[in-house]
């Protein structure tokens, strides 16, 4: 395995650190914000852009707060958003470490906006165990859509079937595997051993 790409949400990070619930869960009892008003004001007109990169996600979230929650500045619920979404899944983490220990180079692949790509470096120390992170807020595009995956084999200077790719996601595994990577749909049942075997074996199992 020369390289593998690892999605970020529902691989690496589940939720809460508690508890693995939902980041928002608790978002109008903690911050008095209904996490669908959120939803519905910011998330549904405004996400694609920013996590596309066209537009920086503090000033378009203070513009939303001021009409719907005045009382909450933007940092408080970006600290919140990413404190409540950073439980890390230690044992692929220790796995993937193994795996980079005998040559395999390991890279993120996931749909973010800067600040908080830049928490799942710094903060959590992804950037410690992996080589690069690919993300769409840099790269223009998002997956599920070619250009990310084109984009990011360009940058890793590889052919697409030397990639490894895995991913909660499956229209995300279907465009990784339409663009000719080695893609397999990560559950809460799957193992890193029987993904990296599916994929130096040449098996396209979507699921293990």
């Amino acid at each position: 395995m020369k390289i593998l790409m690892v999605d970020v949400d529902g691989v690496l990070v589940h939720g809460r650190p508690t508890d693995g619930l939902p980041l928002f869960t608790y978002l109008e009892r903690d911050l008095g914000l209904p996490a669908p008003l959120l939803q519905q004001e910011f998330f549904k007109p405004y996400w694609v852009g920013i996590v596309t990169g066209q537009e920086p996600i503090e000033p378009r979230l203070t513009e939303v707060l001021g009409r719907i929650a005045p009382h909450l500045n933007a940092q408080t619920l970006l600290d919140y958003w990413f404190e409540n979404d950073s439980r890390l899944d230690r044992q692929l983490l220790d796995d993937l470490a193994r795996l980079k220990d005998k040559g395999t180079l390991l890279y993120l692949a996931t749909n973010q906006e800067h600040q908080r790509a830049a928490y799942l470096r710094d903060v959590l120390g992804l950037g410690a165990l992996f080589d690069g992170m690919f993300y769409s807020a840099a790269l223009g595009a998002r997956k599920p859509f070619s250009d990310f995956f084109r984009l990011a084999t360009q940058e890793v200077g590889a052919a697409p079937d030397d990639i490894g790719f895995i991913d909660d996601v499956e229209e995300n595994i279907a465009a990784a595997k339409e663009f000719g990577w080695k893609a397999l749909h990560w559950t809460p049942a799957s193992r890193l051993a029987d993904a990296i075997d599916a994929f130096t074996h040449g098996h396209q199992a979507t699921r293990l």
